[in-house]
């Protein structure tokens, strides 16, 4: 097993389908009375969380808990961050504490990839800038194997904000090694140039969403982050919808056994319509609660725990 999960190349095709496996039988503890497992306890995971986060957090957090481990929150609000600490001051002070695990999200690309160099236990990228989140890689992962039984040869259109977007690379990079086939679809201001060659050879672009739709098994809407954008990057968000939005009428040139995921937040009536967030195509609450069970599997991967 690794000892870092900072980006979705990180795991083989071996160690993706042991996470995804060990995720399953996590899962497995959601439908017990008492939702708890012995396996990390005596350890402790740092949340360490640079930008806002609620759903990734509370998520990371729900998952040390339910196997025990002490959970320590740690956000740079109203912290020494605050006054002007470094990032790797804050990770000494977490060493000295004795962290067997730290998840990281910071507005920087790159920065879990430094944070790793610094500490002992073992670090989790959870999002850094616009570069990877590899466990929502995982639970996208994951809950396409729940749903449509396999991952290789599923072909998976990635739509919209490609070049601002964490969860597009993990993605890419991730479901290639899955052996499925991805497509990026998107506005050509929203799709770095090189980003097939960069991340996944085969991976293909397309500025076109109709003409994708009919031959896709997964249609992943991605989330338009206006923070992010100091240009403009399309005419207006009206327009946007129109040529990329998935609406009621998209969503039914899809094949029959066709899933749509999101990974939120969503943006409402921009990128999707209630019609499809809210069909029985739409996967988007239970990617919160795959969420939970896929990094239970990681975290007791990562530190080696037992007695499951």
């Amino acid at each position: 097993m690794i000892r870092h999960l900072l980006s979705g190349a990180d795991p083989d095709l071996a160690t993706a389908t042991q996470i995804l496996d060990t995720a399953a039988e996590m899962a497995t503890v959601a439908g017990r009375e008492v939702k708890k497992l012995p396996a990390l306890r005596g350890r402790t995971v740092v949340n360490l969380f640079y930008e806002d986060s609620t759903r990734t957090r509370i998520s990371f957090e729900a998952a040390a808990k339910r196997l025990s481990a002490d959970v320590i929150n740690f956000s740079a609000k109203g912290s020494s961050v605050a006054k002007g600490e470094s990032l790797k001051d804050t990770a000494l002070t977490l060493q000295a504490m004795g962290a067997d695990a730290v998840v990281v999200r910071h507005p920087a690309s790159g920065a879990p990839h430094r944070l790793a160099n610094w500490v002992d236990g073992s670090v989790v990228n959870a999002g850094d800038g616009t570069h990877e989140h590899p466990t929502q890689a995982l639970l996208d992962a994951y809950t396409m194997r729940s749903r449509l039984g396999r991952l290789a040869g599923l072909h998976v259109a990635i739509v919209g904000d490609v070049l601002h977007s964490r969860v597009a690379r993990s993605n890419v990079l991730l479901l290639s090694t899955l052996g499925a086939k991805v497509t990026l679809v998107g506005p050509p201001t929203l799709i770095p140039v090189d980003i097939s060659a960069a991340l996944a050879p085969g991976t293909d672009v397309s500025y076109d969403l109709d003409a994708v739709l009919p031959n896709v098994d997964v249609v992943m809407m991605l989330r338009v982050q206006r923070e992010r954008m100091n240009d403009s990057y399309f005419p207006s968000a009206r327009e946007y919808s129109r040529r990329f939005g998935l609406d009621g009428p998209r969503m039914r040139r899809l094949p029959e056994h066709a899933i749509v995921m999101h990974p939120g937040p969503m943006n409402r009536g921009m990128e999707i319509t209630p019609e499809v967030a809210d069909s029985p195509r739409s996967t988007i609450v239970e990617q919160v609660a795959n969420g939970v069970s896929v990094r239970m599997a990681v975290l007791y991967l990562l530190l080696g725990g037992n007695n499951l």
